[in-house]
């Protein structure tokens, strides 16, 4: 299934869309895709009612906004340097263990909403990247029964600023989690329909020149062992989500770096899993 989420920022209801690319609303029976939705058994309910065609589920029309496919999560735990060749490009080892951080979940949005760079920026980066959305409560799970643990998969643009990741200290949470810096789907796509999750073309574009060209085959340490990983050190609760890491053509890794500027278009998709587009824009009081 695909799952959807559609209107007003703050004010979303749950849809799906179809194979023929209808989308329905189902709010009449699913309050929201939130952690308890997940927990409590929603999507086997929401697969029941499919069976009989979502039966007075009514048409949400084309024009209508998306917004993220799962209401905020809990927590967002992201995967550094999880692809070979983006480790080399931006002079890193390979880990020889998942390196985690977190992505604050404030900065979650819709598709295709607007990329806001946050204030004083001057190195505002992209990176496209399979995000897994947890479905059952994970803690201490081994990797052979990790995938049991999945809801689903979404489109993830992991925004970074990569000043306020590398130059100003600390944790690289202060240049991941700025407003807009998580766009999310368009759909949260579940299992059965995405298939071998480690075999996924994924791509992005800046201005339709391609910047990131690869695949979820590349890799360093797959979705499996890392649900199994995240969940040596956390509890992992319905509605989580893990973001997996990025390929190798991000603007850091370009000599010299090239970043984001106002008016730019990033587009992004990984196979099965949708595209997205945001429009870049400078922050203003009004922001």
């Amino acid at each position: 299934m695909k799952l959807i989420r559609f209107g007003p920022k703050g004010f979303e209801l749950p849809g799906v869309e179809l194979e023929d690319g209808m989308r329905l609303d189902v709010s009449s029976r699913i309050e929201d895709y939130s952690g308890s939705f997940f927990a409590s058994n929603g999507l086997r309910l929401l697969k029941e009612w499919a069976l009989s065609d979502f039966e007075g589920a009514p048409v949400v029309p084309d024009e209508v906004r998306l917004g993220p496919p799962v209401a905020r999560p809990g927590k967002m735990v992201c995967i550094g340097l999880n692809y070979s060749d983006h480790a080399r490009e931006t002079g890193a080892k390979i880990p020889s263990e998942p390196v985690l951080f977190f992505k604050a979940t404030s900065a979650i949005v819709g598709p295709n909403d607007e990329l806001v760079m946050p204030k004083n920026s001057n190195s505002t980066d992209w990176e496209v990247e399979l995000a897994v959305v947890i479905g059952k409560k994970a803690s201490y799970i081994e990797e052979t029964h990790a995938l049991e643990h999945v809801a689903g998969y979404v489109l993830h643009n992991d925004y970074s600023e990569r000043d306020f990741q590398l130059k100003r200290g600390g944790q690289w949470v202060k240049g991941k989690s700025c407003d807009t810096f998580a766009p999310l789907g368009p759909w949260l796509v579940t299992p059965d329909e995405v298939g071998e999750v480690q075999l996924l073309d994924m791509w992005l574009t800046v201005n339709g020149k391609m910047m990131q060209n690869s695949s979820t085959s590349n890799m360093v340490f797959g979705v499996p062992h890392l649900i199994s990983y995240v969940s040596q050190f956390m509890t992992l609760e319905p509605g989580d989500i893990i973001s997996t890491g990025t390929p190798a053509g991000v603007g850091l890794g370009m000599d010299p770096p090239e970043y984001l500027k106002e008016g730019d278009i990033v587009e992004l998709g990984i196979d099965g899993l949708g595209s997205s587009k945001q429009i870049v824009k400078a922050w203003r009081v009004d922001s």
